[in-house]
């Protein structure tokens, strides 16, 4: 059974899109099938871009934090 889109990563999400679009393109997937793996691919779009949203957002927020100041990294040398 396969794994809920939620519970995968983003890259395995990827992959497994990569398939059911390949599997669709070739074009022997009877109407159900093509449903249902379609359906199967929205949810993985939509979870993947949450997934997304979320890293951006955190990206944000550690940009714009007031309280962090980044210090000058210097190499001592021997």
């Amino acid at each position: 059974m396969a794994k809920k889109p939620e519970n995968l990563s983003f890259e395995q999400s990827l992959t497994e899109l990569e398939t059911i679009v390949a599997h669709l393109e070739q074009g022997e997937v009877s109407l159900d099938d093509a449903l249902k793996q379609f359906e199967r691919g929205i949810k993985l779009v939509r979870q993947s871009q949450a997934k997304l949203e979320q890293a951006q957002q955190k990206v944000s927020i550690l940009l714009n934090e007031d309280d962090a100041e980044l210090a000058s990294f210097t190499v001592e040398s021997e």
